[in-house]
């Protein structure tokens, strides 16, 4: 195997590029090559499921973006992490496990994705993972991907006492959303595998690396493809300092990430002329969709005080730290072996809607997402946030120059319905939680405080408070020849080139509802057997839990005379 020409370069070891890398190599008569900008995940920081904030405050692990002044949140820079390291994103996300509903993968059939739909893509969500309950006909067991229940919410009451409110509130209990029925208070879902994050370097490319026509090649940044005419036949990247090259005799496959990828086809001159003209790069094939419809998922935390000794904020002293940290290294037990995301909820905001759009995610303590303790004393609070946003925005390349970053926009909540669904979420959450299965438990409200009530003071309190949920998406879609910003075909290929593909969170016509890591998977686990021929059959006549039966049933239920 030469070390400048394989078959199929991958530019980003991330939550896609590991997977399609390790797929791609299961067949011993094609080389691969897999280029990271970032090093090692070895760090106790990314393998440690509770170290989860650390390593995302990292420059050594973190590209550490940031957006633009963003126009309807007060002109605030929003950080935009995205993972720097082997397993990317996945070495240093929450490693919360959603597949998003049904209808979101159905939808990307109907905005032009062709093939791209719910019966088509569960084969490859069960081919990617080993669930821990069991095989059902929604949930694999053979997969590379570990996923679990964390301590099946065993350390803390909070857990249970959030799905009660939310029961109590009149909302259904699900037992898998990531199976029949997303809708619903139930545990949360992890990619944990015996207490170690389980990341798609630890699933998928460990075990592959040792393959001898698989050649990783960390700390390199690929600053350019290399094209013949409209074909892709290499990459220029720096390493140590020199530029260098490497070629690809069948497909270059970007696996960059959503701002990674379409920043890199923008220094290849692949993209919108007018965005090229201005960054001085020569246009070579003119896709206006190449960074457009940037979507992202925004959340804010709602946070009470707690009345008993029970919350995570008694484990952040340095000492209570050390405890957790001595049991994980000799046992990967307790509470270093969790993300403290263990019960969650998916509910609809509004009539209508055929499926949830607002996503919890339930912590029993009241802390930022750098681990810093919220206030003193006990507390929990519910990270929570619409998930369907009708707002887009961009990513444009400033100059040619791969160590510039890219200029980002999300234009966070411009559209109104936007807006809108944080009022109703707001409303929601502080009725949830105010159900009396959290009245033993459940002091002041801290944040966003009782007085927060007017639409006014919920769109000031959210325009002040919200944060990303560092779901970036979208940035370089799939869709139907006669979409002219489509900028992928049903294959993830490049239009207007050849031996191109795009292939991670970008190429989503339109974000899931849920954290974005498991659809990314299941897309690199498609398009991995697009590439090699052999696509899964579709898994047709599996049914989907509707809401208005459900509502149907609860309303004849109530006008029953009782027994």
């Amino acid at each position: 195997m030469s070390d400048k020409e394989f078959d199929y370069v991958i530019v980003g070891a991330g939550s896609a590029g590991s997977v399609l890398a390790a797929r791609l190599s299961e067949d011993p008569s094609v080389s691969v090559a897999l280029l990271e900008a970032g090093g090692s995940d070895s760090s106790i920081f990314i393998q440690m499921p509770t170290a989860l904030s650390i390593p995302m405050n990292m420059p050594r692990f973190n590209w550490g973006f940031e957006s633009e002044p963003e126009p309807y949140l007060n002109n605030r820079r929003m950080d935009c992490p995205r993972g720097k390291v082997l397993g990317g994103s996945s070495s240093i996300n929450g490693m919360v496990f959603v597949r998003g509903h049904a209808h979101d993968i159905d939808a990307w059939e109907s905005a032009g994705a062709s093939g791209w739909n719910y019966a088509a893509c569960l084969p490859y969500y069960k081919k990617m993972e080993t669930w821990i309950n069991g095989a059902n006909s929604y949930r694999g067991v053979s997969g590379p991907l570990g996923v679990c229940t964390g301590n099946n919410m065993a350390l803390n009451p909070l857990y249970k006492q959030f799905i009660d409110a939310g029961v109590e509130a009149g909302y259904p209990y699900t037992a898998d959303y990531n199976g029949f029925q997303q809708e619903g208070f139930g545990q949360m879902h992890m990619t944990v595998k015996d207490g170690v994050r389980w990341s798609t370097a630890n699933a998928y490319l460990k075990p592959a690396k040792s393959r001898k026509n698989l050649k990783v090649i960390p700390r390199t940044l690929a600053s350019e493809l290399i094209m013949q005419g409209d074909r892709a036949i290499g990459v220029r990247y720096l390493a140590a300092g020199r530029q260098l090259k490497i070629f690809a005799k069948q497909e270059v496959i970007l696996s960059a990430g959503s701002i990674g990828s379409p920043s890199l086809l923008q220094r290849s001159g692949i993209g919108p002329a007018h965005v090229l003209e201005k960054a001085g790069i020569k246009t070579r094939v003119d896709l206006p969709g190449v960074g457009e419809n940037l979507q992202d998922h925004l959340e804010v935390y709602f946070q009470y005080r707690c009345t008993q000794p029970v919350s995570l904020n008694r484990h952040l002293g340095l000492f209570a730290k050390g405890k957790i940290g001595v049991q994980w290294l000799l046992s990967k037990s307790g509470l270093g072996a969790t993300n403290h995301f263990e019960s969650c909820a998916f509910i609809r905001s509004r009539a209508g809607l055929k499926s949830p759009n607002v996503q919890y995610h339930f912590l029993p303590g009241a802390m930022r997402y750098d681990g810093r303790a919220a206030f003193a004393g006990d507390g929990f609070q519910v990270h929570v946030g619409p998930n369907i946003p009708l707002s887009r925005g961009r990513v444009s390349v400033r100059s040619a120059n791969p160590l510039q970053a890219p200029s980002i926009l999300f234009n966070y909540l411009q559209h109104e319905q936007d807006r809108q669904d944080w009022r109703d979420c707001i409303r929601l959450t502080r009725e949830i939680l105010q159900q009396t299965a959290l009245d033993d438990f459940r002091g002041d409200e801290i944040q966003p405080g009782a007085a927060i009530e007017s639409d006014e003071q919920i769109d000031q309190w959210v325009r002040e408070n919200v944060e990303s949920a560092y779901h970036p998406s979208c940035t370089v879609k799939m869709g139907a020849d006669n979409d002219t910003m489509a900028v992928l075909n049903e294959q993830c290929q490049v239009r207007g080139t050849q031996g191109l593909r795009v292939v991670d969170s970008s190429a989503f016509p339109s974000i899931t509802n849920g954290n974005l890591n498991g659809p990314t998977i299941m897309l690199a686990e498609r398009v991995s057997d697009i590439i090699k021929g052999n696509v899964l059959p579709a898994q047709t006549d599996i049914p989907v839990w509707i809401a208005e039966e459900w509502e149907t049933k609860q309303r004849n239920s109530a006008g029953k005379p009782s027994t």
